[in-house]
């Protein structure tokens, strides 16, 4: 038989123009390849195949069928058509009497023409009410090594002679199309998984670190108390503060919402509020602006902070205790960070930037350097003003 009576057959039997109906076909699955490529909501991409599928084929019904291996059953993941209550319903997937079952098992596509009168298949019970006498089934396979498929596309129709070759053809690469979606977004929900394993280590690191840093400096403070000379005793608290600030950051890594980073605001008050702690007869102050920051530039902030705080604490009041300050602004991207004392000054010729011999001095100004910042210092009418600004990451 040629091809134009074959032509003329299909439309005669079905009662419709064959060439447009084929054309329409060949837009809605062109159309969906774009839709599937621009949108990663798979919910809604598959309520838009079984839209197209359903108006490509002129059919009331279709539905995309989710297999479900712990159940062993079928949900109606999404569809038009059939009884209200349908989609989000399921049926066991074990009964090949029906096309869906028939079709996931074997893998290939299946017409059943006859479901009325037809022996071998029929429409399961929670779809038979729709009035469906004719269906189309194609399997949605997943495009990985193990070739499972998600489940079955099904277009069911009410009227006319039923499905033909083309018309599964048409299903099929639709179905295609849906499973590459699927596999994307099973794809995207394991990256998720992994990603937030890996920040789940990433903090567990982080909290592990700040105990073992903890633990040091404590051991650094205990061996303070029984040192039999200030310098000593001095220097041991003093590196004790030290890695209590880096302790302190990692406190913020592990518990932050994001790896990597901490909020500058929470941060600098805390490690002001623990500085208090070891100068109780100051008045510590701490205004600070929020940002989140990297852990890199974190710790070197910190230290500063500890430095120019301790440093105001020592020698600003000899006869006494006083207040210091602490400010760290945050604006056009670069970061301000000043503390004043109002205690006697600093001497005439102090230059921050000169050879120091001072452990603390040698230290910020190393710090200033890793923070590619700018360090000054000038008296604060009364008492001493450190400023440091840097640029933020």
């Amino acid at each position: 038989m040629s091809s134009e009576a074959s032509l003329r057959e299909a439309e005669a039997g079905s009662g419709r123009a064959e060439l447009p109906y084929r054309l329409r076909q060949q837009a809605l699955l062109g159309a969906f390849a774009r839709m599937a490529l621009q949108t990663r909501d798979l919910d809604w991409l598959l309520q838009r195949a079984s839209d197209c599928c359903a108006e490509g084929l002129g059919a009331p019904c279709c539905h995309i069928l989710e297999y479900r291996p712990q159940d062993h059953a079928f949900l109606i993941r999404a569809g038009v058509g059939g009884q209200p209550g349908t989609v989000g319903a399921s049926f066991p997937a074990g009964d090949e009497t029906t096309p869906a079952s028939y079709a996931f098992r074997t893998g290939a596509g299946v017409l059943a023409n006859d479901l009325v009168e037809g022996e071998r298949f029929r429409m399961p019970d929670l779809l038979a009410g729709a009035g469906i006498r004719h269906a189309v089934n194609v399997p949605i396979a997943l495009g990985d090594e193990s070739r499972r498929a998600y489940g079955v596309l099904e277009v069911g129709g009410a009227e006319g002679s039923g499905f033909d070759r083309a018309d599964l053809d048409f299903l099929a690469g639709f179905a295609g199309l849906v499973g590459i979606a699927v596999e994307r977004h099973q794809g995207d929900a394991r990256l998720r998984d992994a990603l937030d394993h890996q920040a789940l280590l990433a903090r567990e690191m982080s909290h592990r670190v700040k105990n073992s840093l903890g633990v040091v400096a404590g051991l650094l403070r205990l061996q303070a108390r029984d040192a039999h000379s200030d310098e000593v005793r001095h220097a041991l608290e003093d590196a004790g503060a030290r890695i209590a600030t880096v302790a302190q950051v990692h406190d913020h890594l592990w518990r932050g919402l994001h790896p990597g980073t901490v909020e500058l605001s929470d941060f600098v008050r805390e490690l002001v509020a623990k500085l208090q702690d070891e100068a109780p007869g100051h008045a510590l102050h701490c205004e600070a602006d929020a940002r989140v920051i990297s852990a890199d530039q974190a710790i070197p902030i910190g230290l500063m902070v500890t430095e120019l705080v301790t440093n105001a604490v020592k020698y600003a009041y000899p006869d006494g205790a006083g207040a210091v300050r602490v400010t760290v602004a945050v604006q056009e991207g670069r970061l301000r960070l000043a503390v004043r004392d109002e205690g006697i000054g600093l001497p005439g010729d102090f230059d921050v930037h000169a050879r120091q011999r001072s452990l603390g001095l040698k230290i910020i100004n190393s710090l200033t350097r890793q923070l590619d910042g700018r360090l000054s210092a000038e008296p604060g009418h009364p008492g001493a003003l450190f400023v440091l600004e840097m640029p933020l990451a």
